[in-house]
């Protein structure tokens, strides 16, 4: 049948007995037979459905790339010295089946998950942008025009430390490109409840003179935050829910400068006078 090679998981290594009687008996050639150890669930037993094994467009649905997920599957039973990430450039030229492992793998996804967030780290904000665009515009039920695409590429940097999933990506991307008044979570609306209002009035004043570049709007807050006798923090915080409509984000000055003046003292607006989506 011209089959040099079969290599399988050990569960068919009491297979390989009858089918090498059958390639005798039939005056074939016997194929080279090779049994490796499965991949077990984290209870130790065979991997199924319910632990993770899923075919690879959920995994692609899941948020993983393609690089991390070979990586992890590569190492799950391989293994090159004390290499961990290993490149499919390197996995392809380093493969030697003598090096497979002998004792059944378990399928972790905190690994994986781990794994991921170092390839995204690693990949290109435009190839980042192209994955994410489309997740997004399907849960914001809108297009992302060439603003918002211009906006997203510069916050990548600020967001792919921060992710360990494109899902994850996605989600902390959004309010970068939600449309206003964007949407204020629990949190952030307890942030800007009180005298909120008025300190960011009072902060949307000042910000309409400051140079827009990261280092100089983290200047203007400091020195804000100083005059008033308040810490950094009672200012940052209900500036962060007026602008990302949460409590979690990269550091402000960051994000407004991504988000530019203009949108940035809109949202503002939005908060200081309770113009807050539902």
């Amino acid at each position: 049948m011209a089959i040099t090679h079969v290599i399988r998981g050990d569960d068919h290594l009491n297979n390989a007995f009858r089918q090498t009687q059958i390639y005798r008996a039939l005056g074939w050639a016997v194929p080279e037979f090779a049994h490796v150890p499965l991949i077990h669930g984290a209870d130790g037993a065979k991997l199924s459905k319910r632990h993770g094994a899923l075919g690879v467009d959920a995994y692609r649905d899941m948020g993983y790339l393609p690089e991390a997920l070979r990586n992890y599957l590569l190492r799950l039973g391989w293994s090159h010295g004390d290499a961990e990430i290993i490149s499919t450039a390197e996995a392809v030229e380093w493969f030697d089946i003598d090096a497979v492992g002998r004792a059944p793998a378990r399928f972790d996804y905190a690994k994986l998950d781990s794994l991921n967030g170092h390839y995204i780290r690693e990949a290109a904000a435009e190839r980042l942008l192209a994955l994410v665009a489309p997740r997004l515009e399907q849960a914001l039920g809108y297009g992302l025009d060439e603003t918002l695409r211009t906006r997203l590429m510069a916050a990548m940097p600020g967001l792919k430390p921060r992710a360990k999933t494109l899902v994850e990506l996605a989600d902390k991307a959004r309010f970068y490109v939600e449309r206003r008044p964007i949407p204020l979570d629990d949190k952030a609306r307890s942030l800007l409840a009180g005298d909120a209002p008025r300190l960011l009035g009072e902060l949307t004043a000042e910000l309409t003179r400051a140079d827009w570049q990261g280092p100089a709007l983290e200047n203007t807050l400091r020195q804000f935050a100083e005059t008033r006798g308040l810490k950094l923090g009672a200012v940052a915080q209900p500036l962060r829910a007026s602008l990302v409509g949460g409590a979690v984000s990269p550091p402000i000055h960051e994000v407004m400068e991504v988000l530019g003046r203009e949108e940035t003292l809109g949202r503002l607006a939005d908060a200081a006078g309770g113009r807050a989506a539902v």
